[in-house]
C-alpha cells in the first residue's frame, strides 16, 4: 500500500484553499512539514489565508506536479486534501517538535528568524477526505486509519 508520505516527500510547499469572509475561495501557498498524519504550516497572521483559517478552521491542501516535469499538462500528478485545521500553541511540546522538523527541511536560520516573529503561528491540517490522481485512469482516494494511504477507487465510471 503506497503511503501519502512517500508521495509528498518531493514537495516543499502546499497550495492552500481557504474560504474568505465574503464566501469566496482564496488560494495561496505555504511551505509545509508532513509527519505522516498531518500537514503543518507556519504562517503570519497578516496573511489572508491565516485569517480565513482562524475563522473557519478548514482548508484544502493541494500538491501538484511541476508543469515543467509533467509529461502531459492535462494529466499532472496531484493530491488534494480537505482538512480540519487546529492552531498549535507555542507552549505545546508539538510546536517545538514540528519546528525542529521545519528547521531540518528548510533553511534553519530562516525558520529561526520567522519563529522570532510573534505574528507567525503553527497550524495542523488534518485530512478528513482526499483524492490523488497520477494520470488518466489512475485516480485514488486517500484513506486508511490515519488518512495517509492510497485506496483504489471502486467507482465503475471512468473515461470512455
Amino acid at each position: 500500500m503506497q503511503k501519502l508520505s512517500d508521495l509528498l516527500s518531493g514537495y516543499k510547499s502546499v497550495v492552500l484553499g481557504t474560504q474568505g469572509s465574503n464566501g469566496y475561495p482564496f488560494s495561496s501557498y505555504a511551505p509545509f512539514y508532513y509527519d505522516r498524519e498531518q500537514v503543518y504550516i507556519f504562517i503570519s497572521n497578516i496573511a489572508t489565508h491565516a485569517r480565513n483559517i482562524q475563522t473557519t478552521h478548514k482548508a484544502s491542501a493541494f500538491f501538484i506536479e511541476d508543469e515543467n516535469k509533467s509529461e502531459n499538462i492535462f494529466a499532472r500528478k496531484r493530491i488534494s486534501l480537505q482538512c480540519d485545521v487546529t492552531s498549535i500553541s507555542r507552549d505545546e511540546e508539538t510546536f517545538n517538535t514540528v519546528m525542529e522538523n521545519f528547521q531540518d527541511k528548510f533553511d534553519a536560520n530562516m525558520v529561526t528568524m520567522l519563529m522570532g516573529m510573534k505574528d507567525f503561528n503553527l497550524y495542523a491540517l488534518k485530512p478528513i477526505y482526499g483524492e490523488a490522481t497520477f494520470g488518466f485512469g489512475e485516480a485514488y482516494h486517500i484513506g486508511g486509519e490515519k488518512m495517509n494511504e492510497l485506496v483504489t477507487r471502486r467507482e465503475n465510471s471512468g473515461h470512455k
